[in-house]
């Protein structure tokens, strides 16, 4: 395999607030490889948007964010404000959840993408406005050259996510963080967006990062998968691997926890109780409270991500007693 594009040591980003400090990614530590799709899956609050928004640097006080962002041979957490302007939206671009709310309400779409050609590009005067609507064209909205002069609210739901992507594909870009770009999204715009970002991959030769808690986008989009809870990733492995043979209990109960496509009907095995309080974690491995398979030692310690083959990571003690075949009580 090649030398990774991006490579994450020690991330952690913490929140100071007047009930405590909340570690909201803790020591994370990962790889991303050229061209590849990388899945961060998760519940909600297990630290996935914050790991992207820590990348780029969007972490604003009381947030502070330490470790190691290497990328392309910089550690972008050592740059400053000025040189960091010139690595967002130029070299690594963000899609931002629920694009309602990321879209200016008062900008037309078209000034929108104008902003990033005028901040990253050496364009200016009709070559920005020729190069917005490529960039409409290019995630399929129609009368592309009318639709530059639309506000955010003119758009439908999938057209405002296609509009976001317009936006973030402005410079080409080789890094895509894609933060849940088909939440909210009926099935049919879901898997045109997923396609449009897969064909847009291949086309400008990105490498993307997607971060979903839908298994199912998961299985479809992803190369590998990476596993996160209570801020800590928790597994890593091969996207058909992971949906094979999980080798971390939460891994397995998140599985466990999708219905299945079979003819036999089975009760949804839930996984109990909820995602700990960050500003009160665990002294042993964070998940303990909620699995069916804890022990003393799982209490007492906290698992590290060790290698378990050449191509998987887990932080299980566990790991070799788990199997998928949908047994376990949780």
């Amino acid at each position: 395999m090649s030398e990774p594009i991006l490579v994450l040591k020690d991330l952690r980003t913490v929140f100071h607030t007047a009930r405590g400090s909340f570690t909201a990614v803790d020591g994370v530590n990962l790889e991303l490889f050229p061209g590849e799709v990388l899945g961060l899956v998760g519940e909600s609050g297990s630290g996935k948007s914050v790991t992207l928004r820590s990348i780029l640097r969007l972490v604003r006080p009381p947030g502070t964010v330490s470790g190691e962002v290497r990328w392309q041979g910089r550690n972008l957490l050592t740059l400053s404000e000025p040189q960091m302007r010139k690595v967002r939206g130029r070299e690594i671009s963000m899609i931002f959840q629920e694009p309602m709310t990321a879209l200016n309400p008062v900008l037309p779409i078209g000034e929108q993408i104008a902003e990033t050609l005028r901040e990253h590009t050496d364009l200016s005067g009709k070559s920005i406005q020729a190069r917005a609507v490529e960039l409409l064209e290019l995630v399929g909205i129609p009368s592309p050259r009318e639709r530059l002069r639309d506000y955010p609210h003119q758009f439908s739901g999938g057209m405002r996510q296609r509009a976001m992507i317009a936006i973030a594909l402005a410079s080409n870009p080789k890094l895509l963080l894609a933060d849940e770009p088909t939440t909210a999204l009926d099935v049919t715009i879901q898997d045109q967006i997923l396609k449009l970002l897969l064909r847009l991959k291949d086309t400008l030769g990105m490498s993307v990062i997607l971060v979903t808690h839908d298994l199912g986008v998961v299985a479809q989009t992803c190369e590998r998968v990476a596993v996160m809870y209570a801020g800590r990733i928790v597994e890593v492995a091969p996207a058909i691997e992971l949906f094979a043979q999980p080798r971390h209990a939460y891994t397995l109960g998140l599985l466990n926890s999708v219905p299945g496509a079979g003819s036999t009907r089975r009760p949804l095995l839930q996984i109990p109780g909820a995602p700990p309080d960050l500003a009160a974690l665990p002294p042993g491995c964070p998940f303990a409270p909620r699995c069916a398979f804890t022990t003393a030692e799982c209490v007492a310690t906290r698992p590290s991500l060790t290698a378990i083959s050449n191509t998987r990571l887990t932080a299980c003690i566990h790991q070799d007693k788990l199997t998928k075949t949908g047994e376990v009580a949780w």
